[in-house]
């Protein structure tokens, strides 16, 4: 292994990102990235201070023939010492086929979740018009072409969102076991990342505006004391505008995440992968759960202008809930 090599590896055994190891070696990010796609090398006290902070030698570091073993110690190549596990490694040319695919995924995946909101609209304007004899509907007729266009958005999503993790289901484990990339690929990933940031801030910051002026068109129409069509319109326009914020931000944060994942930074660090792996049972039971509630929530109230906010509130007690996992973990 290369020194390059040992940085990235040694930094990601102790669960650290770029920015914690730049932070305590008092070094920009840039530089922690140049090393590791070997792009230029530290000096000497630099690496003296990651021989202290990751517990190894200045050997270890610096000759390619010393691999490193279980806990970050030194092992001669071919030596008895207990290796580490080995690593899947992906290559170049499965980075960038790993990139494109989640690329592809993401705008079906986006498009599978804007549909879901999209898919009550019909159902809350055609009441409203049945209601007011707009259409000459009764209102059981209006709810039933209501219903079944709900149910085949619905079903289009499901389908995105299905055949899209058939597709990616042989790269799953990039996002859910330890890895190591080939020479070159975490330098190809870096750059790609440093291009996408530009638009992957613009993206979450019109999605983020959307989602807050979508309320815009019913308080119009409250301060225009509007008919009761009217508000339904501007329901359904509610809807619409938080449609396109939310596509744009799953879309911009696909992307972001499938670079992350190559990188094992973020929420892909191997610390959280570990996390994530214990957590994975009672996250699929959480999820559940919160599809049921809002499901009966929706049908029983039939107020699926609002009840869409379960999700957000759900997405809030997951993250809740992990701490919670975490410090009950780390008590034991």
């Amino acid at each position: 292994m290369i020194l390059a090599e040992k940085i990235a590896q040694l930094r990601k055994m102790s669960g650290m990102s770029q920015e914690e190891l730049a932070e305590k070696l008092q070094v920009s990010r840039q530089s922690i990235s140049k090393w590791e796609s070997a792009q230029s090398v530290p000096d000497l006290k630099r690496i003296l201070d990651m021989a202290e902070l990751f517990g190894v030698s200045t050997d270890t570091l610096l000759k390619d023939e010393m691999e490193l073993a279980v806990g970050g110690e030194p092992a001669e190549s071919g030596s008895a010492g207990e290796a580490l596990p080995a690593l899947r490694q992906i290559s170049m040319e499965e980075a960038n086929s790993f990139l494109s695919l989640k690329t592809v995924s993401a705008g079906r995946i986006a498009l599978g979740v804007m549909l879901c909101i999209l898919s009550p609209i019909a159902l809350i304007m055609l009441s409203a018009a049945a209601e007011t004899g707009m259409l000459g509907l009764s209102e059981t007729q209006a709810a039933g072409i209501g219903l079944t266009a709900l149910i085949l958005l619905i079903g289009c999503a499901v389908a995105l969102f299905i055949t899209c993790g058939m597709k990616m289901q042989q790269w799953e484990f990039i996002e859910k076991e330890p890895i190591e990339t080939a020479y070159g690929v975490s330098g190809m990933v870096k750059e790609r990342m440093e291009k996408h940031r530009p638009k992957n801030a613009r993206d979450i910051a019109v999605g983020v505006v959307l989602c807050v002026i979508s309320c815009l068109p019913i308080f119009i129409g409250l301060i225009l004391e509007l008919p009761d069509f009217f508000m339904a319109c501007a329901v359904g326009l509610l809807l619409a505008v938080v449609s396109i914020g939310v596509l744009l931000i799953v879309h911009t944060s696909i992307i972001s995440s499938a670079m992350q994942a190559l990188l094992e930074e973020g929420e892909f660090s191997r610390a959280q992968k570990e996390e994530n792996r214990r957590n994975e049972s009672v996250m699929g039971i959480y999820w559940i759960t919160a599809t049921l509630i809002y499901l009966a929530v929706s049908f029983l109230t039939k107020r699926w202008d609002m009840t869409w906010i379960i999700w957000p509130i759900a997405g809030v007690g997951c993250a809740l809930l992990a701490a919670i996992l975490k410090v009950l973990r780390a008590k034991q």
